[in-house]
């Protein structure tokens, strides 16, 4: 009766041993642990205080960070068999900057661009965001959003890629060469090709041009650079007469497609009173309409 008794107790004794010395051995893993995570905390910090202080280190370690990236993409990018796919962060945001739904528009920006689409023959998704951007850029920079619209459909005809013989590009056709710092912000000159990068400069622009004259149509005058002229080859009235029509769309009236951006009976009426004061040596009067005081109130937001 003894023997199965001791063994008994030898075995109780021998598996008590084994919980203790199992639980001293975590006890003792977790305390390393905690004092190693805590040694990592502290080099880090050191790290970082020590980088935080050298500038030259940290512009080595962000340009080897980008060296990486760029050399991570370019071998994406020459892989064959790779095509871009909807879940790539650069592919949405490339969408989302290029084009909106314009289900997703108020019923006057909805309207402003569908006229343009089917006046200039460009596809609605990306006249739509333009909309859009001119709408939220007119608002900060107390500008009618028909004016920017306008200047862009006479200057380029929403073309994002035009060019002018003296270097004008984009949409709103700014002299890159001349405003180059304002781009700066962007990522350099060559998002003078970004559309709504072009506007939102093409704005900066204009507003200068607008504080500059005095007025919108003397600053007109000044962007498309004939404020040292006689004439703007009648740049600011095709401008005045195009956010006319965008108006009348936004304002829900019924306008042409087709329509002109000038009045030909204007426009001959003008021609007509220039040559007669030509031939009798007079000053010729001005055209009833070739100053609205009107436009000026409806462009320069108040």
């Amino acid at each position: 009766m003894t023997e199965p008794l001791w063994w008994l107790r030898m075995a109780q004794a021998a598996r008590r041993a084994a919980s203790i010395f199992l639980r001293d051995v975590g006890y003792g893993l977790l305390e390393v642990s905690h004092n190693m995570l805590a040694l990592v905390g502290l080099l880090v910090v050191a790290v970082l205080v020590f980088a935080a202080g050298r500038a030259d280190l940290r512009a080595s370690v962000e340009q080897q960070a980008l060296d990486w990236l760029q050399q991570r993409h370019s071998a994406r990018a020459e892989d064959p068999g790779y095509v871009a796919g909807p879940d790539d962060a650069d592919s949405a945001a490339l969408a989302k900057a290029l084009a909106a739904d314009p289900a997703g528009l108020n019923r006057q920006q909805a309207a402003v661009a569908s006229w343009l689409s089917r006046r200039y023959r460009v596809a609605p998704e990306p006249v739509a965001r333009l909309v859009q951007e001119a709408w939220q850029v007119g608002q900060r920079a107390r500008l009618d959003p028909t004016l920017i619209l306008a200047i862009m459909a006479i200057e380029s005809s929403f073309n994002p890629f035009a060019q002018s013989p003296v270097g004008a590009q984009g949409l709103m056709q700014v002299m890159t060469r001349v405003h180059n710092e304002k781009y700066e912000v962007f990522g350099g000159k060559l998002t003078a090709f970004d559309p709504v990068t072009n506007l939102r400069v093409g704005v900066q622009v204009l507003k200068e041009c607008i504080a500059r004259a005095g007025s919108l149509e003397a600053g007109l005058r000044f962007y498309v650079g004939s404020a040292n002229m006689e004439d703007d080859g009648g740049y600011a009235a095709k401008v005045l007469a195009e956010q006319r029509h965008l108006a009348r769309v936004a304002a829900g009236q019924q306008v042409p497609v087709t329509v002109p951006n000038v009045n030909p009976s204007a426009v001959t009426a003008t021609a007509a009173e220039a040559a007669s004061a030509a031939a009798t040596g007079g000053a010729t009067a001005p055209a009833a309409d070739a100053k609205p005081a009107e436009l000026e109130h409806v462009a320069l937001a108040n």
